[in-house]
């Protein structure tokens, strides 16, 4: 077994949906996006960020999914030493499986096996696998704002026009993160509120797992929550961080085909953009990755099929 890079994060991505309103049997993160499965992109951007190992959560068509990383390529300078595998230099992606699926919060604590077995980092990035619009530079501020406040949790949010379909984000009187709650949880005022958890989490990693051990399915889905983990973690006098808002234009995931087809449009404007841009770089200044540059965009709170 490859050792893992000590100083790296791990990243775990729900990848286990079937994706109901895709309209096919094929499972959600496996549609392409720009020629690619929409999870590839995920994956790119949490190995130039430095994760290892990648650990998807799969369920639904989990045997597909693994075969389509069979010829997986990791983006140029991914298998650098900073997520590579110590012994290889190997980019590290692992597959766990989530079986019954019973929400986010138990598909991640699906990779507890992982952190029993010392192969999870001190920081975990959790991220779901149908966001295909992650840019690195998001994963990077998230890891360099949960460093520097030394936080036990950090997620980022967004102000967006159209909050329908993402968890709302509630604050205390001081600005503080008061809790997340999930759009059927949530009381029209709550509804009301425009600012959204686009689902981009750090933590660290012993607290996450130990707070995973208290949430509860006490709610409309009877589904366990990852977000329930910043309530727990906050009442146990931990500091849980809030990151930059996200520009609304980048909160965007797949759910259903007519998003596939505008998030395919997003990004092939971004190929196309950095290309050019590449083409008009100096010699030897290398091609800026697609998923490198600034904000970020996100898949749904707690997205339904």
């Amino acid at each position: 077994m490859n050792q893992r890079n000590a100083s790296a994060p791990s990243a775990v991505i729900m990848a286990a949906g079937k994706g109901t309103r895709m309209g096919s049997d094929l499972p959600k993160v496996m549609h392409p996006v720009c020629g690619r499965p929409m999870v590839h992109w995920v994956v790119d951007a949490c190995l130039e960020a430095g994760a290892s190992p990648v650990v998807l959560i799969v369920g639904h068509g989990a045997d597909v999914v693994r075969e389509g990383f069979r010829n997986y390529a990791p983006p140029r300078g991914a298998s650098s030493t900073r997520g590579a595998s110590a012994s290889s230099g190997a980019p590290q992606i692992e597959f766990v499986i989530q079986d019954p699926q019973l929400g986010t919060g138990h598909a991640v604590d699906q990779a507890r096996p992982l952190l029993a077995a010392g192969r999870l980092g001190r920081e975990t990035l959790v991220l779901g696998g149908d966001g295909p619009l992650i840019r690195t530079a998001t994963l990077n501020e998230l890891l360099t704002a949960h460093r520097s406040k030394r936080a036990a949790a950090t997620l980022a949010t967004s102000v967006i026009p159209d909050p329908g379909g993402y968890g709302r984000v509630l604050r205390r009187a001081d600005g503080a993160l008061d809790r997340i709650v999930e759009e059927r949880d949530a009381t029209p005022e709550i509804r009301a509120l425009r600012e959204v958890n686009p689902s981009y989490y750090c933590f660290d990693t012993a607290a996450l797992f130990d707070a995973l051990t208290r949430v509860t399915n006490t709610n409309a889905a009877r589904e366990y929550y990852i977000t329930d983990v910043f309530t727990l973690l906050g009442k146990d006098g931990k500091l849980v961080a809030v990151v930059d808002a996200v520009p609304p234009e980048d909160v965007l995931s797949i759910n259903t085909p007519a998003q596939l087809a505008e998030v395919d449009g997003l990004l092939r404007a971004r190929l196309a953009r950095s290309a050019g841009a590449s083409a008009n770089a100096s010699a030897g200044a290398g091609a800026s990755s697609p998923t490198g540059a600034a904000p970020f965009t996100a898949a749904r709170t707690e997205a339904r099929p």
